[in-house]
């Protein structure tokens, strides 16, 4: 079975591409992985790898672009010579955090209402446009003082266009539709731009000013953020490879953006087994989820074990647009005398999980684990795991793990290696 299977191992884990080859009893090709002196990555495979299968892989830790640019150049170079199939093993996927979603998941973005409207300053809506009138109602809440002056300007632009002598006046230019709603909607006095001057014959000849007007956000207006969900599924697929395996997703509709196959591997399961083996009378222990999104994943663990459940809810209720990263977090069920288990996916800065511990402390408990699948540990993460009042961090190894140990008492590493050689 293992004959055709070529192993190629990145920079980014090369433990893990170890432990894999020494399960499937398979040496690791013999891959050239180098940089040029301006930064442009190089790769060159030594060995054959023509009809064969081959396996590449590269995790999402560490220098994120730089692994990412070397898979894809891996991939191309593979399929340049002629291997039959080149499956990607991503133990974390990178940009998996990016999914193409085009607004936030609680639908329009929060906007303040126009201090025009009603004469109040503190209205907020959560509608993306104003609703259309009923029938009998005001034309439109957001002109200011009725549509009569919009139909004075109107009928003056009208006017202005008519033929003098034999002359013609041009109209005001179109403008955009922000510019058009603030000097039609906003202001007073009428536009001035793009005016042309009158003939010098006509007795009151009109002046120009031109200026730039200040853009002002509409009513639910959000800036769009370039999100690379898709663009890395395609430029996997376009570099040529066949298959992808990850683990944890952190967005399971990620998997949609694939025109290849995609295998989603679990790692609840190793996290169930530290559980039983390493956590004693773990059954008078609660499972938490530190955020409502990973509560899908903490039920089937406590389903599993037949043990309870808790969640911590993160309440965003903002009084004003600036306090909307303010969130305040609310425990729901009981952890009074009691060892809580944090079950996450995927730990970066590690805010969550140690604003969790401390929030479980307070509310009684006795101890806190914390159990994560992909331990990135960016930034000062370990430093907040120190200080915090988590007692043990439990990661697996997808990412590189050595150095975190070395700098962090608390955390223990579970091998994954093994499921991805299965």
């Amino acid at each position: 079975m293992v004959r055709n299977i070529v192993v190629l191992g990145g920079s980014s884990h090369p433990k893990l591409t170890e432990t894999i080859c020494n399960h499937l009893g398979v040496p690791p090709a013999k891959i050239f992985l180098g940089k040029f002196a301006v930064g442009e990555t190089r790769v060159e495979i030594i060995e054959s790898v023509r009809g064969k299968d081959v396996f590449i892989i590269q995790s999402g830790g560490g220098k994120v672009n730089d692994h990412l640019m070397e898979l894809l150049i891996t991939v191309s170079a593979c399929k340049t010579a002629s291997a039959r199939r080149v499956t990607v093993v991503l133990p974390l996927f990178p940009y998996s955090r990016q999914s193409d979603i085009p607004y936030n998941k609680v639908g329009a973005p929060l906007a303040r209402l126009p201090s025009t409207l009603g004469g109040k300053s503190g209205n907020y809506t959560f509608e993306s446009r104003p609703q259309t009138p009923h029938p009998g109602q005001q034309e439109s809440a957001g002109l200011r003082g009725g549509p009569e002056p919009l139909h004075k300007k109107l009928s003056g632009l009208q006017l202005n266009g008519v033929q003098k002598g034999s002359e013609t006046v041009r109209p005001l230019q179109r403008r955009s539709t922000i510019e058009s709603n603030t000097s039609n909607c906003v202001d007073d006095t009428p536009p001035t731009a793009n005016i042309t001057s009158a003939p010098a014959h006509t007795s009151s000849p009109m002046t120009t000013t031109a200026r730039t007007p200040h853009f002002e956000p509409q009513r639910g207006y959000k800036q769009w953020v370039a999100q690379a969900g898709t663009l890395v599924a395609d430029l996997l697929t376009c570099a040529g490879t066949d298959h992808v395996i990850t683990m944890d997703l952190h967005d399971p509709q990620y998997q949609g953006f694939f025109d290849i196959p995609v295998d989603n591997l679990y790692g609840r399961h190793l996290l169930r087994k530290y559980i039983q083996y390493q956590i004693p009378r773990y059954q008078e222990a609660v499972i938490v989820s530190p955020d409502a999104g990973g509560a899908k994943r903490a039920t089937a663990i406590a389903d599993a074990l037949g043990m309870p459940f808790a969640l911590i809810h993160k309440e965003r209720r903002p009084t004003q647009i600036s306090d909307r990263q303010n969130a305040t977090m609310m425990l729901v069920g009981d952890v009074a005398k009691r060892t809580t288990i944090l079950i996450d996916d995927l730990a970066d800065t590690s805010n969550t999980i140690t604003r969790a511990a401390r929030l479980l402390k307070k509310e009684g408990a006795t101890k806190v684990y914390a159990l994560v699948t992909h331990g990135v540990l960016s930034g000062d993460a370990i430093e907040r795991i120190n200080r915090s009042d988590l007692d043990h961090v439990v990661v697996t190894n997808s990412v590189d793990q050595e150095e975190h140990c070395r700098r962090c008492a608390k955390l223990e590493v579970l091998e994954v290696g093994n499921v991805f050689a299965e």
